[in-house]
């Protein structure tokens, strides 16, 4: 289709955001949205040189129902991905909050934070010794905390906000131990335990846990089963075991409907709500 068409049409349409029928209005809202993503630049453009507050809050709405159904979009093929990178999924849930994130400006934090650890990391160290030098750098060195403040915050669930701030939740500053570890070809795996989420060193006679949340406190299963009986919660393998990239992302999913409920924002928990059925579904 020829630009110069696209934009009258689209100024016709745009123009029509703003008819008293309901009927119309509606039936224009569908027909731009069924034009995707590559009219947001134009429709932000209208927002710019609008004075109508009421068009301003129309479009508005469009563009972010159109960064949501790619997300969705996007959230889905990742799903269906056979690799199912972890921070490919962790981008793709904050395109929510920040939908103008590239994929390559997250992975460039990430890098940085893994060449402050690989530039002290010496293969012929103990495995104990590997786990105290990450916690050295990342809590010590870099400044990476337990957000005990702001437990609640959305923001704890945006890998982005954490890379930026070093303050985090526990599976987000476990998420960013997870890809370091992993990058410098550690076996160390996510567990799901209940109301908290850790890491798992695994190989060999080496098994045991690591908490991020508390500086990289490394403990024993014996300290899994008190903390189960401390709950009142019976003990079920999953506690125990490594978890799938996707348990990760439902998770960071879940605490970020919990966030939402939390502050009261129900419109952006039922939106989420929509993110979890995706990586839900069978």
């Amino acid at each position: 289709m020829n630009i110069q068409m696209t934009d009258k049409e689209l100024n016709a349409l745009v123009s029509l955001l703003d008819d008293g029928d309901q009927e119309i209005k509606e039936h224009v809202r569908d027909k731009i949205l069924s034009l995707g993503n590559q009219i947001i630049p134009f429709l932000e453009n209208k927002w710019e040189g609008s004075f109508n507050p009421e068009l301003q809050k129309e479009i508005e709405e469009i563009v972010h129902d159109m960064q949501l159904n790619l997300l969705k979009e996007r959230l889905s093929n990742w799903k269906n991905s056979q690799e199912r990178e972890l921070l490919e999924g962790l981008w793709i849930v904050n395109t929510y909050l920040y939908p103008d994130l590239e994929f390559d400006q997250l992975n460039a934090l990430m890098q940085q934070i893994y060449f402050d650890v690989w530039t002290n990391f010496k293969n012929e160290l103990s495995v104990y010794d590997k786990i105290k030098l990450i916690n050295n750098v990342l809590f010590n060195d870099l400044k990476f905390s337990a957000n005990t403040k702001n437990f609640h915050s959305p923001a704890n669930s945006m890998l982005k906000t954490v890379l930026e701030t070093k303050k985090g939740n526990p599976i987000s500053l476990c998420s960013v131990y997870l890809l370091v570890a992993k990058k410098l070809g550690l076996p160390v795996y996510g567990v799901n335990l209940p109301n908290l989420f850790v890491l798992t060193y695994q190989s060999g006679k080496f098994n045991f846990y690591i908490n991020a949340f508390n500086k990289g406190l490394i403990f024993t299963k014996q300290d899994i089963n008190n903390y189960l009986d401390h709950l009142k919660v019976d003990p079920k393998p999953e506690y125990y075991e490594p978890c799938e990239n996707i348990e990760i992302i439902r998770r960071v999913i879940r605490n970020l409907i919990f966030s939402f409920e939390k502050i009261g924002d129900l419109d952006k928990s039922k939106e989420v709500n929509q993110l979890l059925k995706i990586v839900n579904q069978a």
